[in-house]
């Protein structure tokens, strides 16, 4: 006669004592393969090379023939220049609380067009669009 159950021995059966040396060996070989990628990101300094975005809060108004560009916050941006359709004779680095009012006659060039507002962190040189809105007084 077959025996149709395993024999107990120290309260566990014969076919559960090959489960924990599995599962251990998974485990050890799981916390390897995370520890070695957390040495290969240090070693090949993966971290430091994502740039940081500039940041900054802008308001920008079409109303009338005018479109008036107001810097609320600077985040982490050293100034707000301007970009798109705005002459370049403008003085456009910008600060906080800084209110600059544009028109055809005075900073844009043409009826039409887009102002773009740039937050600039000088050190790095990194450059990011904040704002932008367009314009058509035709």
């Amino acid at each position: 006669m077959i025996p149709t159950t395993c024999q107990q021995t120290n309260g566990t059966s014969r076919l559960d004592r090959g489960v924990s040396p599995v599962i251990g060996v998974i485990l050890m070989v799981a916390i390897t393969v995370i520890l070695a990628a957390v040495i290969a990101a240090f070693v090949l300094d993966i971290g430091d090379s994502v740039q940081q975005e500039a940041q900054a809060g802008v308001s920008i108004d079409v109303a009338g023939q005018n479109v008036t560009v107001q810097v609320t916050s600077m985040g982490n941006a050293d100034y707000v220049e301007l970009g798109g359709n705005v002459d370049e004779t403008v003085d456009d680095r910008l600060e906080v609380g800084d209110s600059l009012r544009l028109n055809t006659d005075d900073g844009l060039e043409g009826a039409s067009g887009t102002v773009t507002a740039i937050a600039v962190i000088e050190d790095s040189d990194v450059r990011t669009t904040v704002g932008s809105q367009d314009y058509d007084f035709r």
